[in-house]
């Protein structure tokens, strides 16, 4: 991959009602993929943190692609300004084609979708259906709940401990920035543990 160019996807809050440090910081995030000369992929509205980046990234000189499913653009909230608007009849299409057209996924702050979203190309990471850089920008602590939640996955053996290593934790935009430009695809790892055959460990 070469990083001196690259589309980044970019998940994030649709709220206008959050505090203004998630603001600052998805501005920030926007500038840097901007002035990286990169490209964003988001999810197309013009309200929260998605709005705040996309027009921080476009200002500096992204080209912005805004996808959207028809439902949520037919409220009127998606962005006139993006240079491509790509409106999908789902949302199973919008995310497709987000991971499809992104070679980097970075998460700010939000929600259940931006949960879900991000939760998503960690599992096909680890399936290994892609190798793509995946950032937490962890503004505020905001994801400290989650990365517990995280770690007691490991600890009880739901994931495996190497998988920490399938996605970066930022504190700010610019550690996340800076993992992007030096990330390096690590081999594929298997899912799996190995573990004794249940029928046969039923016997002893």
């Amino acid at each position: 991959m070469d990083f001196r160019f690259m589309n980044v996807c970019v998940f994030s809050s649709s709220s206008n009602a959050i505090p203004e440090i998630y603001f600052e910081e998805a501005r920030i995030l926007g500038k840097l993929i901007g002035t990286s000369g990169w490209d964003l992929i988001y999810g197309g509205a013009n309200v929260g943190l998605m709005h705040a980046c996309a027009e921080a990234a476009r200002e500096h000189g992204s080209k912005t692609v805004g996808i959207i499913p028809e439902l949520i653009h037919s409220h009127r909230l998606s962005n006139p300004n993006d240079h491509e608007q790509i409106i999908t009849p789902n949302m199973r299409e919008r995310k497709y084609l987000m991971r499809k057209r992104s070679d980097a996924f970075i998460a700010l702050p939000g929600g259940f979708g931006t949960l879900e979203e991000i939760l998503e190309v960690i599992t096909l990471k680890q399936l290994n259906y892609h190798n793509k850089a995946i950032v937490f920008i962890n503004t505020n602590g905001y994801y400290n709940p989650l990365f517990e939640q995280f770690g007691l996955a490991y600890r009880e053996t739901f994931a495996k401990e190497s998988y920490r290593d399938t996605y970066f934790i930022a504190s700010n935009p610019e550690e996340a920035i800076a993992y992007v430009k030096e990330y390096v695809p690590s081999e594929p790892l298997s899912k799996w543990f190995n573990v004794p055959d249940k029928e046969n460990q039923d016997k002893h």
